[in-house]
């Protein structure tokens, strides 16, 4: 090999590196997309394209779940416009804390529903595919027990790529609370306005590797998805990796086909390195207030097109798209939801069940919606079981103590606490040590802005 063929393979390796962390959110995504409609995920079942699947209990420790919500179920559907537009009926929720997020195929949250974005009232809403031109009025069904002309307009939200998820989440008050949540999860329908079936996502025969496998995925989705109009020069940029051309790749090259397999190599390495907490540390908990902060382009209703919810630069975006993929796919922005993790206590040894430690809250979370603390073990980030049967604790677990200045003093122990107040307010920990995470759902802006900051957990013992 001589100097030029050297410095070509060079580029190829350093452009395929490139390629594999801007499209690793589409083909993570994709991949799980086929996975639900086949499998399903997690409590969720499996449900074909155009329909929701419910997770119908709990989560519990033997579900071995990586930081299961104990207080949260979930609604999924995967949702293909290819045919026409879809029409989403949303029940009233009323007081009840609920959440639909729709991610696109790039993982970009773009809209959102519920409590925070459009109240507990429920409504139709009108799915449109990319480009689609809004129906002058949509026609009425016996269900409506209605007219043509009296039929009203449902709100329009457009998708930026034909196949998007919805991730629902409705908030339980426990076992007590599911057959309500249950009934709010079945009026939860969504009715194709066309005859035709889902396209679904191209099938993409396996390769010989995993690193092609992972490229013929890109180009044929990347293709058929295409991504925001700033992004696509940085596809466009990927051509002489064959990832825009109409043939598979095994039509490359050995230069080429060698290239994928070593920018494969070397960016899954780093994006797997780069996997760390992100944020910022605040009295010994990490605050992650913009891990999903890199969708610039869409924002239908309830997403906020502000620039404090905006990753600018293309290079940081990329890169952090993609860890985030990695570390929390479908996970939703922090004025939805914001999360405040800690291993360790206010001296910085690591939390464990050797130990007791109390959390004092005073004034307790500023919150649209409610917050919860839930304790998972380390490494595995399992529910720890119980004699309780107890995985977090919030404002609204029944039976806890207040302090007189209306402030909530938590306690975190292995052994139940034999004074009262701290057995009322206790939080179960394993033998090992312990990670809870700080959930805040609909958190206020002295949340967000950094006022309200959640102070150190004390060790007591």
């Amino acid at each position: 090999m001589d100097g030029r063929d050297a410095d070509v393979t060079e580029e190829l390796t350093e452009l395929a590196t490139e390629a594999y962390v801007v499209g690793f959110p589409l083909v993570l995504d994709l991949e799980q997309v086929v996975r639900f409609t086949g499998h399903g995920i997690d409590g969720v079942p499996p449900a074909p394209f155009n329909s929701f699947a419910h997770e119908r209990r709990l989560p519990r420790p033997e579900d071995a779940a990586v930081s299961a919500d104990p207080d949260i179920l979930f609604s999924i559907a995967q949702v293909d416009l290819g045919a026409g537009p879809i029409r989403l009926t949303v029940p009233a929720a009323v007081e009840r804390y609920h959440v639909l997020q729709f991610v696109d195929a790039w993982t970009n949250s773009f809209a959102y529903l519920g409590t925070r974005a459009t109240g507990g009232h429920g409504g139709e809403f009108l799915l449109l595919p990319p480009e689609a031109d809004m129906p002058a009025a949509e026609p009425a069904t016996e269900r409506d027990g209605g007219t043509e002309a009296d039929a009203p307009r449902p709100r329009a939200i457009r998708f930026p790529t034909r196949v998007a998820t919805i991730v629902g989440r409705w908030a339980v008050d426990g076992e007590d609370d599911l057959p309500a949540v249950h009934a709010c999860q079945d009026a939860l329908v969504l009715t194709p306005l066309g005859a035709s079936p889902a396209e679904g996502v191209p099938l993409v025969p396996a390769e010989a590797s995993e690193a092609l496998d992972f490229f013929e995925k890109l180009r044929t989705w990347s293709q058929a998805f295409p991504p925001a109009e700033r992004d696509q020069p940085a596809l466009d940029s990927y051509a002489p990796l064959g990832l825009l051309s109409p043939y598979p790749l095994t039509e490359q090259p050995d230069s080429v086909r060698d290239a994928l397999e070593t920018g494969y190599a070397l960016g899954k390495e780093a994006l797997e390195s780069a996997l760390r907490p992100v944020g910022v540390d605040v009295d010994h908990w990490r605050v992650d207030l913009h891990v999903f902060d890199y969708n610039l382009d869409f924002f239908e209703v309830g997403a906020i097109d502000a620039p404090e919810w905006k990753v600018p630069d293309p290079r940081t975006r990329y890169a952090h798209r993609a860890t985030a993929a990695l570390g929390g796919l479908w996970g939703d922005h922090a004025y939805e939801v914001a999360e405040f993790t800690t291993e360790e206590d206010a001296d910085g040894e690591p939390l464990t069940g050797e130990h007791s430690y109390r959390l004092r809250l005073r004034p307790t979370p500023p919150v649209g919606a409610f917050w919860s603390l839930t304790m998972y073990d380390l490494p595995l980030h399992h529910l720890v079981p119980n004699v309780l049967g107890r995985y977090s604790v919030g404002e609204r677990t029944h039976g806890l103590e207040y302090d007189d200045d209306g402030g909530l003093t938590i306690t975190m122990s292995a052994d139940r606490p034999t004074d009262e107040k701290a057995a009322a307010n206790w939080l179960p920990a394993p033998a090992g040590r312990f990670r809870p995470i700080l959930r805040l759902y609909v958190p206020g802006d002295e949340v967000l802005d950094g006022r309200y900051r959640v102070p150190a957990i004390e060790r007591i013992a």
